[in-house]
């Protein structure tokens, strides 16, 4: 016989409808700039974090909107925090890797070790990728809503880049790039392109796929020894290699085109 359904429990999938579904324990730790989320993990897994005056066993625990979390004993707000962008000069030689890939040779160990406690607690996300032997302008957010803005296609926002070539550069030859090309996955968008020397081409684009600056000047005889990114939007790489600087909320606002968390918090 068939098991009657327990009428006295709503459908899974109607828990929290009309209300604000809540975020998980971890995640929300992080997004707060409390701890970053490995820590985060951490600090439930050894018992330091209450939600309502219990002992949180889980990272996965929901967070119910107005429930108080203490770590330690001390009360930490978890409203959502102002956006944070930084700007890296990525050297060569290092891995943009994800933020859960903490290894040695990454672009995370460079950076981390560097910052000051106001933003060593958030969790951040490289907002897209340079190659290992590719340096220049690499950006981080604590807001993983920007990464998704930035990095889309949809935005246009462009991103300039400077190659050195093997062989000699003229315009002539990089008119393909101007036009559209199809590279192996597909059409590329026009790009913007100025041949600065026979050995340096710089090209700026809308969009950013695997290895797209070397295809396209590999498709018309350009091999690329060498690539350097200048410039994200509105943002101009202006600080040393290895170093970073926090970006203002207008540099967000304007030079990146988002308008999401960028008031500076209390």
């Amino acid at each position: 016989m068939p098991r009657k359904p327990d009428k006295t429990k709503p459908p899974q999938h109607q828990r929290w409808e009309g209300k604000e579904k809540p975020d998980w324990l971890s995640r929300a730790l992080a997004r707060a700039g409390v701890f970053p989320q490995k820590e985060a993990e951490d600090a439930i897994n050894a018992g330091r974090v209450t939600i309502n005056g219990r002992v949180a066993k889980m990272a996965l625990a929901p967070v119910p909107p107005g429930a108080t979390v203490r770590v330690d004993g001390r009360v930490v707000p978890l409203s959502a925090p102002a956006t944070r962008v930084l700007a890296f000069h990525k050297p060569a030689g290092v891995l943009s890797s994800t933020v859960s890939q903490h290894r040695t040779g990454t672009v995370f160990e460079v950076l981390l070790r560097q910052l000051p406690p106001d933003l060593a607690g958030y969790t951040w996300h490289a907002v897209g990728r340079l190659d290992v032997d590719s340096t220049g302008l690499l950006l981080f957010t604590n807001d993983d809503k920007l990464v998704a803005h930035a990095t889309s296609p949809d935005t246009q926002l462009p991103k300039r880049y400077v190659a050195t070539v093997f062989s000699t550069a003229d315009d002539e030859r990089v008119e393909p790039l101007r036009k559209g090309m199809v590279l192996d996955d597909g059409p590329a968008r026009p790009a913007t392109v100025r041949v600065r020397d026979e050995k340096t081409v710089e090209v700026t684009l809308t969009e950013g796929r695997h290895h797209q600056v070397k295809r396209m000047l590999g498709v018309v005889g350009l091999p690329v020894r060498a690539l350097h990114r200048e410039a994200v939007g509105g943002i101009e790489l202006d600080i040393p290699e290895g170093t970073f600087r926090l970006l203002t909320d207008d540099e967000v606002r304007e030079g990146l085109r988002y308008t999401g968390r960028t008031e500076s918090p209390e």
